[in-house]
């Protein structure tokens, strides 16, 4: 039988991308995204999760084997918070009685590189404490300070994932009900949301001096989408609760060869 794939932020970028590799391998792959999807849904809110759930289900006829969750934006501002965290935890959560049923169940996410970048403690605990209506107040906060502060939104969204992945990834209902959980960090990615940035040397100089990516240099969105592909195939059996960095090397640049310094697990 023939996996079906769900793959948030289908309609461009690196979703659009994954959407397209998927597909070209013969999966039925059911897309998400504001616009230009199969399904249309805005997961900014819980109400739009919901909705974008049972869209899922009606148009899957309830069997899902792999969710691709990709949708995600990056603006200074407190919806942010809302897309890149709530939207991914609350949406690929009310999946998994569905993804259990699934021979092979699996789940990739979309992080980040800047879930290493300076963030806001307090919003990455709001975030995981599940606390929503907090986390807002928290970032609309950082927005109201203009957008320096307001960027903050965005690696500390990203931070959240990361650490909600690796900390659900263990659990029984994801491990138990043998569904790998994990998330990609792309450096930086050429799509429709940098290419202007990347369009002058000022823009490249800037975003290189932040994401230095030795290997290969920006990566096109296809390059994140093999990865992810892999991470939500059935030959992921036991990859769980990471972050994988596919960023050319910036995260070794940026945090050097020794990041285990201080752990100790006892004797």
């Amino acid at each position: 039988m023939t996996r079906t794939y769900v793959v948030t932020g289908a309609g461009s970028g690196i979703g659009q991308a994954t959407a397209a590799l998927l597909s070209e391998r013969g999966y039925k792959v059911v897309g998400i995204d504001l616009k230009g999807a199969d399904i249309t849904a805005d997961l900014s809110s819980h109400e739009g999760r919901l909705k974008a759930v049972e869209d899922v289900l009606a148009a899957t006829d309830g069997q899902v084997d792999a969710i691709v969750a990709c949708a995600g934006v990056s603006a200074p501002k407190a919806f942010t918070v809302s897309v890149n965290y709530f939207g991914v935890t609350e949406f690929v959560d009310a999946l998994v009685p569905t993804l259990a049923k699934s021979d092979a169940p699996r789940v990739a996410v979309v992080s980040s590189m800047a879930s290493l970048q300076p963030n806001s403690p307090e919003l990455v605990e709001a975030c995981l404490s599940g606390d929503e209506a907090k986390a807002l107040e928290i970032a609309r906060g950082l927005e109201e300070q203009g957008p320096a502060m307001g960027y903050l939104n965005y690696p500390s969204s990203k931070r959240a994932v990361s650490r909600w992945i690796r900390k659900a990834g263990i659990t029984e209902r994801y491990a138990g009900n043998g569904i790998p959980l994990n998330a990609v960090a792309p450096g930086t990615v050429i799509t429709n949301m940098t290419k202007e940035l990347l369009s002058t040397q000022e823009g490249r100089d800037m975003v290189d001096a932040n994401v230095p990516m030795p290997l290969n240099y920006h990566s096109d969105a296809v390059v994140i989408a093999r990865l992810l592909a892999w991470l939500s195939s059935e030959e992921n059996t036991h990859v769980t609760g990471q972050t994988i960095y596919i960023d050319g090397g910036a995260d070794s640049t940026l945090r050097g060869d020794d990041i285990w310094t201080g752990l100790n697990f006892g004797a």
